[in-house]
């Protein structure tokens, strides 16, 4: 049988560029490159013409900015963006207006981050032929009741939140429904180094909530949010009634670092029934075992449903082995923390 090529339009303004992407990512047997446009206008028309299952496009472009098109193209043509971009603040304003996943521009001259971007955008490009696009309006007013077997409230003191791709819109859309009242909230987020500290700092302007980059020694109080720092590990710590955040490196779990069962694993052992464990989108199955281990010592799990996930991955594995107690839709995350976790 033989298998389909997955169908790529570079987006970028430098012939350069476009070149070099087009000659690395033919080199992969499972891409095509079907053509390259140096502009949205062009893009656009490229889109209509060789209907790619991905695009890649880069943000700081003449005529049109990649943000504005993505703004444009999305409602009308929800095709599946791996954004490449050197500017982490665009990275973001990106994924705000719907695409699936962003890549940094190597520095020029730097071969070793030069072969790390080719790795990871090839592997981003192949995991957003996978995902499900589609209008966050769509997504939020999808009306579910929670009928839920939890039924009473339990004592708990840390949530444990995990996601991957599709991850940084879940996230915000959950934090920015929670009370300040809260139990402490600690986060891994696949992202790399660089860009957690700003999406700390983005997700702490938009909620009631207190929201950081983690570091050694944090403590994790009510109203308070931690995301783990890319390019480490994190774990929680009892220290006495209180949990406290130690960040190490370490060598990658389940492909990542930081994991996030390196985090629902300590929490399991530290925390045992005080705590929630929650999976959320995203490829593959990190977090899966530690959410697992997190039920057997008696907490809450929850994972994202299916129809609201960018990728049905890391829930998918973790409702599969029987770690999730309750599967919820996006729009009623918040509603059910809240329904279990606070007083």
């Amino acid at each position: 049988m033989i298998q389909r090529k997955l169908k790529v339009l570079i987006v970028d303004d430098s012939i350069l560029f476009r070149q070099t992407l087009t000659k690395v990512l033919s080199e992969d047997e499972g891409i095509e490159v079907v053509a390259t446009a140096s502009d949205p206008y062009d893009a656009r028309d490229k889109i209509l013409q060789y209907e790619p299952h991905v695009m890649t496009l880069d943000v700081e472009m003449p005529r049109m900015n990649g943000i504005e098109f993505l703004k444009k193209l999305m409602p009308q043509y929800p095709l599946p963006t791996v954004v490449v971009s050197s500017e982490i603040e665009t990275a973001f304003n990106a994924l705000n207006a719907g695409a699936v996943d962003f890549v940094s521009k190597p520095q020029p001259g730097d071969i070793k981050a030069r072969e790390q971007f080719i790795k990871e955008l090839i592997l981003k490009i192949k995991i957003a032929a996978t995902v499900k696009t589609f209008n966050k309006k769509t997504v939020l007013d999808r009306d579910t009741r929670i009928t839920s077997p939890l039924q009473q409230k339990r004592d708990v003191k840390i949530i444990a939140i995990g996601a991957s791709t599709g991850g940084t819109e879940a996230v915000y859309s959950i934090l920015t429904k929670l009370p300040p009242t809260i139990p402490g909230i600690v986060i891994v987020q696949h992202m790399p180094p660089g860009f957690t500290k700003m999406y700390a700092e983005r997700l702490n302007h938009s909620c009631l909530l207190d929201v950081k980059e983690a570091e050694t020694g944090d403590i994790v109080l009510p109203g308070k949010v931690f995301i783990a720092p890319g390019g480490f590990q994190m774990k929680v710590k009892k220290l006495g009634s209180r949990f406290m955040i130690e960040c190490f490196k370490g060598e990658k779990v389940n492909g990542h670092c930081p994991s996030v069962d390196v985090l629902f694993h300590s929490v399991a052992e530290q925390a045992r029934n005080k705590a929630m464990g929650i999976i959320l989108t995203g490829m593959g199955h990190d977090g899966a075992e530690g959410l697992l281990a997190m039920k057997k010592t008696g907490c809450i799990t929850l994972g994202q449903d299916e129809k609201s996930c960018v990728v049905y991955g890391m829930p998918k594995v973790a409702f599969n082995i029987g770690a999730v107690q309750k599967q919820i839709p996006l729009n009623h995350m918040a509603e059910a923390i809240c329904k279990f976790a606070v007083s």
